[in-house]
């Protein structure tokens, strides 16, 4: 079945002959859609936003002493998401010594624990990873596709989100792709957080696989 919304590579089995990359699952679109949410309304946590990949829930995204959540949304079978791993471990790397928290979320049905198990360990990735049963995150920072970004900061006792979009301007467009970036606005965001400056929003949308809603299977 073919998902066109307009935003995204549907998770699919298609070819993404640009990349030279096989997808495993739907047909291959562009996200064009806009994706900045500065100064959203304050998520409590009453109930759990995920489960770890032993099943357990994740209660708390910000423990005490943190200045930030990085969610990353990802997709086991996304070829732009995934080569994305490294820059994402690169920032955890760099940013957590400052309170900064990075998730892994893994909104797409077929990502069940044991998929991602065998992603990680693929990719050699070492990082927190909560599956998104439910899509409460999804639906928290209104991500569409994989790879996308959310920020999130503590504020009166819940999370607000501060920034969503891309994770720099690699990718001009499905199958046009830079050396490298020139913009890294991820990195700038997270910056300006901690300088306790203004986040500047994204320079474009990002680009990849759509996420698999639970009323669309």
């Amino acid at each position: 079945m073919n998902r066109f919304s307009g935003s995204g590579i549907p998770s699919g089995s298609l070819r993404v002959l640009p990349l030279l990359l096989m997808v495993p699952r739907a047909s291959i679109v562009l996200l064009c859609g806009l994706f900045l949410c500065c100064g959203s309304k304050a998520t409590g946590a009453d109930k759990p936003f995920g489960v770890d990949l032993d099943g357990r829930p994740v209660d708390q995204l910000a423990p005490p002493g943190s200045r930030a959540v990085v969610l990353f949304f990802s997709a086991s079978d996304c070829p732009i998401s995934n080569r994305y791993i490294p820059e994402i471990e690169r920032l955890d790397r760099e940013f957590s010594p400052s309170g900064v928290r990075f998730w892994w979320v893994y909104p797409n049905p077929e990502d069940t624990a044991e998929v991602v198990r065998r992603h990680q360990e693929q990719f050699g990735i070492h990082a927190d990873a909560v599956l998104d049963t439910q899509q409460r995150l999804t639906t928290m920072a209104r991500a569409t596709i994989t790879p996308e970004v959310a920020v999130f900061i503590p504020a009166g006792g819940g999370l607000r989100e501060v920034y969503r979009g891309r994770i720099d301007n690699r990718y001009l467009a499905l199958g046009q792709e830079r050396p490298s970036a020139t913009r890294h606005d991820l990195e700038d965001a997270i910056r300006a957080l901690i300088a306790n400056r203004s986040v500047p929003e994204p320079g474009g949308p990002p680009v990849g696989c759509s996420i698999v809603r639970l009323d669309e299977r």
